[in-house]
């Protein structure tokens, strides 16, 4: 496992990381095997941990809890997000700052992670939607300021809104965020115009989320591809979404090198970014942790390939079911 800087909080963190929403609330998960693929990332040098009380309502940031005690002697990173008040993903842009993100709500659900967790102090908490128009209302801040000072939380983050990485800027410049959170893949490109170049000026710690584009970048789907109605994806790839991501699955197809398969292709691109901290795949599987953690050898992809995947960014913008 290779480690990266971390921006201003100077931690070194694994390259890849664990996205934990996969074990909450997602189909085909078995929980024997969820705990030996967390045990193996650990083995295999994973030292940061994503989750959220929004995955399974506190279930996820339990289970990383878990691990963190059972690892006390480790330093692993636990990043966890608050929910929105009104429980509405993603928020949008007539929300109010009171329907999400009260300071009141902001101190009691840190509390709850805390609790879930089973620590004293947060390393890294989130706000897990955004709008950039919320940036100078004080009342955010001042929760957050209190929560610093109180030792709760050592560093703080905005996860931004599916398809909106801009939704964020002038936030950043308060000074009061470590790091932000965005979807970034081969697909989704956005990030690198505006948001990745004030994260180095800035010395924010970028996570990329969604590496596979929920499973289309494994290439694995098809047109007739379902899931069951209590997981998430099936109300994420209705029929138009699932055919054009489909579309542009097979039209990577040709370009995955003869060592490789299209998911390690698509990791290989994020990491191919320097201006990446981490990326956090789901990793339910042992046979995940394995490749995916594989990845992370310091070999990205050739220049010549990473031009022929920038032709293939697709431009996309919120709907009612991208959240």
């Amino acid at each position: 496992m290779k480690y990266r800087r971390f921006g201003k909080t100077n931690w070194q963190i694994s390259e890849v990381g664990y996205g934990m929403w996969g074990l909450a609330g997602w189909t085909g998960s078995d929980d024997n095997e969820v705990q030996k693929s967390l045990e193996l990332s650990v083995e295999l040098g994973c030292n940061f941990f994503d989750t959220a009380w929004g995955y399974g309502e506190g279930l996820s940031e339990q289970i990383l809890g878990k691990l963190l005690k059972k690892h006390a002697d480790k330093q692993l990173y636990a990043a966890t997000k608050i929910p929105p008040k009104n429980f509405i993903w993603p928020s949008k842009s007539h929300f109010e700052l009171k329907d999400c993100f009260p300071a009141q709500h902001i101190i009691e659900y840190t509390e709850k992670s805390l609790k879930n967790l089973g620590v004293e102090q947060i390393d890294l908490q989130q706000f897990h939607v955004w709008e950039d128009a919320w940036a100078n209302n004080d009342d955010w801040k001042e929760a957050v300021q209190k929560l610093t000072q109180e030792g709760k939380v050592k560093h703080w983050g905005i996860s931004v809104n599916r398809w909106e990485p801009n939704n964020c800027l002038r936030s950043l410049e308060t000074n009061l965020f470590s790091s932000v959170q965005v979807i970034y893949n081969i697909f989704d490109q956005n990030p690198e115009d505006q948001l990745f170049p004030l994260c180095q000026k800035l010395d924010i710690g970028v996570i990329a989320r969604v590496p596979l584009d929920e499973g289309s970048l494994t290439g694995l789907l098809d047109y007739t591809t379902t899931f069951p109605a209590d997981d998430w994806r099936s109300t994420y790839f209705v029929p138009e979404n699932l055919t054009s991501s489909v579309d542009h699955a097979n039209a990577l197809k040709p370009l995955v090198p003869a060592n490789m398969d299209m998911p390690e292709m698509a990791l290989r691109f994020i990491l191919s970014n320097p201006a990446v901290g981490t990326i956090i795949p789901g990793m339910r599987k042992i046979k995940h942790v394995k490749s995916n953690i594989g990845t992370s050898d310091g070999q990205g992809l050739a220049p010549n390939l990473l031009e022929e995947l920038k032709q293939h960014r697709w431009e996309r913008q919120p709907t009612e079911w991208s959240q």
